[in-house]
């Protein structure tokens, strides 16, 4: 599934604020998992959204729900297998509680429903998937990753209405 379909871009000037934040998932030592570090990479290097905050973590940890709790806005961004990704998605979050908060990984929507409960707030989040191919213990991504990347970055570059 191609992002363009679903929703349109919000223009980086939406983050681009001291309580907003954009959140890279990922590993750069495992290939294509690295692409949320590239994208916050070149977000911070493209001088576009330079008052949000950014943060790169191999995965979420139960205390993100502190970190997010003072935010108005999240983005997410993580690398995804998911077939029917064909190059990068963009979605809306909504907290749910679920059992990841017990597994290695713990979900957005956990995070956010954890949030939710301690804080009593929670921020508006949305989760760019961008697609990647390769997984091992190896720097750099593969060529097609890096192309999806690349999509990410224009959809993300275009301007608001």
């Amino acid at each position: 599934m191609n992002a363009f379909a679903d929703i349109k871009p919000p223009p980086l000037a939406d983050y681009n604020h001291a309580d907003c934040m954009v959140y890279g998932i990922g590993n750069i030592g495992r290939q294509d998992d690295g692409l949320g570090w590239a994208f916050i990479d070149w977000l911070e290097g493209s001088g576009l959204c330079d008052m949000a905050r950014t943060t790169r973590h191999y995965q979420l940890h139960l205390e993100d729900a502190d970190l997010i709790s003072t935010c108005r806005k999240v983005l997410f961004v993580d690398a995804t297998k998911v077939a029917d990704v064909t190059d990068i998605r963009l979605e809306n979050v909504s907290p749910k509680l679920d059992f990841s908060f017990t597994s290695h990984a713990l979900s957005i929507p956990a995070i956010m429903a954890t949030c939710q409960q301690c804080f009593d707030r929670v921020p508006d989040v949305q989760l760019l998937t961008i697609r990647g191919y390769e997984w091992e213990l190896q720097e750099g991504l593969t060529e097609d990753a890096a192309a999806n990347l690349q999509t990410a970055i224009e959809f993300f570059s275009q301007r608001g209405p």
